[in-house]
């Protein structure tokens, strides 16, 4: 097993997760087998509970593990399935560790830092690197370590400890480090001095980078170079200059353009590695086709807007998921993607007395965007603003997508207009508990005393119900398929009891589950594009294959779906006839 450590310093949110996802997308060029594994210092045993505003996306994995948003990036760059196993929290260490301790595991010793945890890391890392992740079903040739982080923290101690010994317990060309620092311009000079102290740090440590990845926002100065690697102990051609570019899904051919692949090649060895023709083959066309898809986009010039209405919108990271799938589809479909966050709770009538401006500039983005996404959420915060949302879209035949709470939005929306539903009864039991007559209800098997991983989590099929061969949705994934399988992450679903009325009005549940209970899409049939689906179909988007929930809408916005789907049509039929 050959690794690539990737550590950063001097500030976090330097881009360690792209740079790492950059670089095991380039192994597999080479037709390498690659994995990943994302190292959280923090002592949360996951990120289920970790606030969106604060932490960020929490990303969901096919076993339904609820991870960090890093794991997103692996996926969707490298098109491998992770699992729970792939990040590694602090608090899920000590909890193996105290587990250990009280089964008597340790055989009596006084239990410690180092070996016990540190071993415990190391173990894990070990182990985990080899469970396969694509479809070969074969175990990965190299896996990706990111740390997350800064190292010199005080929470990443540990982890550090242990990834020296991972070092040491390795052959001599099995481990290579990146590690990302930031090169600051003051007064128009980039100043070397904080990676310099990083690197510094880091080796005091017990860790020696062999790459330094200088995050800047303009192209290193020779001067800079020369300085970095004389006070950093590399070769001047072992510094990479990882300036800011048009679109992230440029860094791997910026990267490549500074001969990353030869230098993991020569660090690791990899040239010695058998590695079959057709894997190499396979690998030489998944890199023609990114730069295919990702060349040019500063270039494009069909704009396309797309209004996001949601609640979590002070954190950039909150909807990551949800923009990347868009980018997806926006380069499928060739067009300049503008995405503009509007405030749920400014379309509210409150608003317009509190702070009319906000009210009226949020319902301008609304009335003029070219498609209104809602995404999920959870508590009542902006609901309402949502559902106003989702009325406009409906009424005036404007591209709409609900995501999960965006699909129980626009249930609970056509309920009180078209059903004439009143309150409290057309609202979500999440909102209003004092009655279980609710158009959205919890779940049977919810336990609202319990909070950490208590939701339907991971992967679930959905099939599609019977002459539903008309959905827009349906032809894009495929009408020859009868079910689809998505990753779910939710509390509340529609009330059965409320189905055949809002049917009869017209709305449409094409998918449900196996049961045939759970709603779990909806499609308005006389609308160009207004569909509604109770799973995240953005956590199983690649950059090479868009979601199609997502791509449908961007291309019904982009007034192009019938192109789409005969595109996404002649795609299946070549996969079908390759099998």
């Amino acid at each position: 097993m050959k690794y690539v450590l990737v550590s950063g310093g001097v500030i976090s949110g330097v881009g360690k997760g792209i740079i790492a996802s950059s670089a095991g997308l380039l192994l597999k060029t080479l037709g390498l087998k690659v994995s990943s594994i994302k190292i959280d210092p923090y002592i949360n045993v996951d990120a289920g509970l970790m606030n969106p505003r604060e932490h960020g996306e929490v990303y969901v994995l096919d076993d339904g593990g609820e991870v960090d948003l890093d794991l997103g990036n692996y996926e969707r760059y490298l098109n491998i399935t992770l699992t729970r196993q792939n990040n590694i929290t602090l608090g899920k260490i000590y909890e193996k560790v105290i587990w250990k301790e009280r089964n008597g595991k340790y055989l009596g010793k006084t239990v410690q830092v180092v070996p016990h945890v540190t071993d415990e890391i190391a173990d894990w890392i070990e182990r985990v690197a080899k469970v396969p992740v694509d479809d070969s079903g074969e175990e990965p040739d190299v896996c990706i370590v990111e740390l997350g982080g800064t190292v010199g923290d005080i929470e990443s101690m540990a982890f550090v400890e242990a990834l020296c010994d991972l070092r040491r317990r390795c052959g001599r060309d099995d481990l290579m480090q990146i590690h990302v620092s930031y090169v600051p311009v003051v007064h128009g000079e980039q100043k070397t001095k904080p990676t310099q102290m990083a690197i510094k740090a880091v080796r005091s440590s017990g860790l020696i980078p062999d790459v330094v990845a200088c995050r800047c926002e303009k192209p290193l100065e020779q001067a800079t170079i020369d300085k970095v690697a004389r006070f950093c102990q590399v070769p001047n051609e072992s510094v990479l200059a990882v300036r800011d570019m048009p679109s992230t899904y440029q860094v791997p051919i910026l990267l490549e353009e500074q001969s990353l692949v030869k230098l993991m090649t020569a660090n690791l060895r990899l040239d010695g590695l058998n590695i079959s023709p057709a894997l190499v083959a396979k690998g030489q066309g998944i890199w023609n086709t990114w730069k295919q898809l990702t060349l040019g986009l500063e270039h494009l010039h069909e704009e396309l807007e797309i209004v996001l209405v949601g609640k979590y919108l002070d954190q950039p990271d909150a909807y990551c998921s949800v923009v990347k799938s868009l980018e997806h589809a926006a380069m499928f479909c060739r067009r300049k993607l503008r995405v503009k966050n509007v405030d749920a709770e400014a379309l509210e009538p409150a608003t317009n007395k509190t702070d009319p401006a906000a009210f009226h500039m949020a319902w301008h983005d609304v009335c003029t965007a070219s498609g209104i996404l809602v995404p999920g959420g959870f508590g009542g915060r902006g609901t309402e603003g949502m559902i106003a949302a989702a009325k406009w879209a409906r009424e005036n035949k404007t591209p709409y997508l609900g995501v999960c709470l965006g699909m129980q939005i626009a249930v609970t929306e056509f309920a009180r207009s078209v059903c004439n539903i009143p309150l409290p009864q057309a609202i979500s039991y999440e909102f209003d508990a004092n009655d279980k007559d609710r158009i959205i209800i919890d779940m049977p098997e919810h336990n609202p005393g319990e909070m950490g991983a208590t939701m339907r989590l991971g992967l679930k099929p959905t099939f599609w119900q019977p002459n539903t061969e008309w959905s827009k949705l349906r032809a894009l994934y495929g009408l020859q398929n009868e079910s689809i399988n998505e990753r779910h992450r939710h509390r509340y679903e529609v009330n059965p009891a409320y189905i055949e009325q809002l049917e009869s009005k017209g709305m449409t549940f094409i998918g449900k589950d196996q049961t045939g209970v759970r709603m779990e899409i909806i499609e308005l049939p006389d609308h160009p594009w207004f569909v509604g689906v109770q799973f995240h179909p953005e956590y199983l988007s690649r950059v090479l294959s868009p979601s199609k929930p997502y791509l449908g809408f961007l291309a019904a916005s982009a007034g192009m779906l019938e192109e789409v789907t005969r595109r996404c049509a002649a795609d299946l039929a070549k996969v079908e006839g390759q099998k």
